[in-house]
């Protein structure tokens, strides 16, 4: 069994052994790989990660299960690729940052990457297994902790600072658009019920009743956002 084969896909030694592949292979007919991993993409936005077979997506791109199977060893591989894709639909070139302060251009980048997993709350589970180092994540990675770097943070600053907006954009994502979560219709009965509590036991929540369920999603992911920028530049200026 060769390392590749043995490795979890998606894990750092899966990428890292993993050969390049070239866009086709032989196939009954043959199939692009991107437009395969568009596909599952579209199906998981459509019907969710546990619903998507391997059969559904062959049919849909008018193929066989075997022609897959050439490109990828099973469905974990491919939702591999999947998240990688998400991942390379976050935009933060130079010229979105250009002229910004470091606060401002990391806001830009938290909120672009936010966007784009609230595009996709089905696939957002996919997100919370393993940490994303295929080729986007890593372009991500790199070049948001070159913006630290560029900022005048030091080394050790800048990755804790990726690191924790980060697990902050895709928790506060997976909490708050993935599959099964609350939707802003529910908010109400939330509030009725946190207003009927007794007060005399649960002070504190019955007086926050209307704050709790009142704040648009997006000033609430703001304020959190904000809450870290504020101690992250605390920290840079004790640095």
């Amino acid at each position: 069994m060769t390392a590749e084969s043995s490795a979890v896909p998606g894990s750092p030694a899966w990428w890292a052994n993993r050969p390049a592949a070239p866009a086709h292979r032989r196939g009954r007919p043959p199939v692009d790989v991107g437009k395969v991993i568009d596909t599952a993409l579209k199906l998981i936005d459509d019907v969710g990660v546990q619903a998507l077979t391997l059969r559904m997506l062959a049919d849909t791109l008018g193929s066989g299960t075997a022609t897959l199977y050439r490109h990828f060893a099973g469905k974990d591989e491919l939702l591999t690729h999947v998240v990688d894709r998400i991942l390379g639909e976050v935009r933060l070139t130079p010229e979105a940052v250009k002229g910004l302060t470091w606060r401002e251009a990391v806001t830009v980048g938290a909120e672009a990457l936010y966007d784009t997993l609230r595009r996709h709350p089905n696939a957002l589970p996919l997100l919370v297994s393993q940490v994303p180092v295929g080729p986007n994540g890593l372009v991500n990675r790199e070049r948001a902790i070159g913006l630290l770097l560029g900022f005048g943070f030091p080394v050790d600053l800048a990755a804790r600072a990726f690191t924790a907006i980060g697990h902050y954009v895709v928790g506060f994502a997976i909490q708050q658009h993935g599959p099964g979560t609350p939707g802003t219709d529910d908010q109400l009965p939330l509030r009725a019920y946190y207003r009927s509590l007794d007060p005399a036991t649960y002070p504190a929540t019955t007086a926050a009743a209307e704050e709790l369920t009142n704040v648009p999603l997006h000033e609430e992911f703001r304020f959190g956002l904000d809450l870290l920028l504020d101690g992250l530049e605390r920290a840079r200026q004790a640095r």
